[in-house]
């Protein structure tokens, strides 16, 4: 029976402080107002002085890709397979140094060859509340989501974005043997508008087969930001477990194959002619790429 996970909400990321704050100072994780006050950000109506913190990214990205590996292990199970955090794959332009930061994988190793990778994860989240820490009782209090504080959070960043659409592209333009690989990205935040366009163009286009927040409520209330998913489902949000297994199985079971080109029409014509010829549609589509792969 399918083990159902929780998803992304204000108790897991309570969590996160909690256990970040076994290993990291206060000052690593929050910053300081002029007042003395801990804050996980700046809430948009501070005045005083303010610093920049990037130590909390290394602990938040460990934590969440973590997070996102034990999140996906049950759907990985279903098909006799593993959840790996942080693979390698030298062949589809993986490697040491920018790894996969999971993926569903016929074996447990960390090093997989192409053939044995059923999909790549991207994680992309980030801490989403604005929380308040007390370094003395060691309380951690909740003070307003992302509307209340500045900067934003996960996919509403254009970084995060442009990182997670930059790395897709180079592993689909490495070599054919990724063309079979769904690649996703995963977050927990909504996007911004400037993107919803971009992420079904990119879904269409097959670089990447989604964006998804595995955050159902990232708003304190109701808010049209919250968008449930994009015109072509680009961007989805994730509402419960059983959804993100029906989505991650579906990709998984059903045999795609990326391509591109760009060729003259009457190349691709004759492409198409010759492909028409065969009996069956695999068979077609088979021999469509083929010839399409040897122009």
């Amino acid at each position: 029976m399918m083990k159902y996970q929780k998803l992304w909400d204000k108790d897991e990321e309570m969590r996160f402080f909690e256990k970040a704050l076994e290993i990291a100072t206060p000052e690593q994780l929050f910053y300081v107002t002029d007042d003395g006050r801990y804050l996980a950000y700046w809430p948009k109506n501070y005045k005083g002085r303010k610093t920049t913190l990037q130590s909390r990214n290394t602990f938040v990205g460990s934590y969440t890709e973590k997070w996102v590996t034990e999140l996906v292990k049950p759907i990985a199970e279903k098909f006799d397979a593993y959840s790996v955090h942080k693979i390698v794959c030298e062949e589809i332009g993986i490697g040491e140094r920018s790894p996969a930061d999971v993926a569903i994988v016929k074996t447990p190793e960390r090093y997989q060859k192409p053939e044995n990778i059923l999909m790549l994860i991207e994680v992309k989240m980030s801490v989403v509340w604005n929380w308040e820490y007390d370094p003395e009782t060691g309380e951690l209090k909740c003070i307003g989501d992302y509307r209340t504080h500045q900067g934003n959070p996960g996919l509403l960043r254009s970084d995060t974005m442009l990182k997670a659409i930059g790395k897709s592209i180079n592993i689909r333009v490495s070599r054919n043997m990724a063309s079979k690989i769904p690649i996703i990205v995963i977050g927990n935040t909504p996007i911004t508008k400037t993107y919803y366009e971009k992420v079904d163009h990119l879904k269409t286009a097959g670089i990447v087969q989604g964006f998804y927040s595995v955050n159902p409520d990232p708003l304190d209330g109701d808010s049209d930001e919250n968008i449930k998913n994009t015109p072509e489902r680009g961007f989805l949000r994730i509402d419960d477990f059983s959804e993100l297994e029906g989505m991650l199985s579906e990709l998984v079971e059903d045999e795609r194959e990326f391509f591109s080109s760009m060729l003259p029409k009457e190349k691709l014509g004759r492409i198409i002619e010759i492909a028409s010829r065969e009996p069956t549609y695999v068979k077609k589509a088979e021999k469509f790429l083929e010839l399409l792969r040897g122009v």
